[in-house]
């Protein structure tokens, strides 16, 4: 007889601060036995944020709103059409 046993994967996702270049991370009571964990880092959250404030600042911007405007008027036209 053969008996598999899945092992229990625990998975965390967490924003950290970095501060003097270091992360402190504060793991959950489900993580109290564990010796080793596997700590992956991604850059993406600054990347992330500094594109939502260049779409913040896009959206007042009359330059931007006005492309956006004639894109939209040049549009119109097939919008109407049924395919």
């Amino acid at each position: 007889m053969i008996i598999f046993v899945k092992k229990l994967v625990m998975t965390l996702r967490q924003i950290c601060d970095v501060v003097n270049n270091q992360l402190l991370i504060t793991l959950p009571d489900s993580f109290r036995d564990k010796k080793k964990v596997l700590v992956i880092v991604n850059d993406n959250v600054d990347n992330r944020a500094s594109k939502i404030e260049l779409f913040k600042k896009a959206s007042v911007d009359p330059l931007f709103n006005a492309d956006i405007k004639e894109i939209d008027d040049d549009f119109k036209a097939i919008d109407d059409e049924t395919l």
